[in-house]
């Protein structure tokens, strides 16, 4: 199967599984959960769904164990939005910590950059001073 083809798939089954998440009722299923990515084998008999959570990976576990629970409802929901699919993949999820990643890494540059500019403010205060009593 053309990597074009499969790319277009993978990205389809995101964004209905997206649509088909907020849906879901699953006690679980809480707060920011979101699917990062979808990896669908050569054959369309499997879709690896990555899941991740603003809460971190615990979180994301749990929304794992209720997806899992759901998976038959999201099966049968994606089957009827993606037509042109003759074989609806067996749904897996697997818990990622990416979006919790990402914003720790956020989190770690904004503190840099307030670093950095008290950093430079007090070089130019510094400068300022002996500018001050040199005249």
């Amino acid at each position: 199967m053309a990597s074009h083809r499969m790319h277009r798939v993978n990205e389809d089954i995101l964004r209905e599984l997206t649509a088909i998440l907020r849906t879901v009722k699953d006690p679980r299923v809480t707060g920011l959960v979101s699917i990062v990515r979808v990896d669908v084998t050569n054959d369309l008999s499997y879709a690896t769904v990555f899941i991740s959570s603003m809460d971190g990976l615990e979180a994301a576990k749990q929304a794992v164990v209720g997806l899992k629970s759901a998976a038959g409802y999201m099966r049968t929901a994606l089957g009827r939005a993606l037509k042109q699919l003759r074989h609806v993949p067996e749904l897996r999820f697997v818990a990622d910590d990416s979006i919790a990643y990402s914003v720790g890494l956020t989190h770690t540059l904004l503190e840099l950059e307030r670093e950095r500019k008290e950093r430079e403010s007090a070089q130019v205060a510094k400068e300022e001073s002996v500018d001050e009593s040199t005249t």
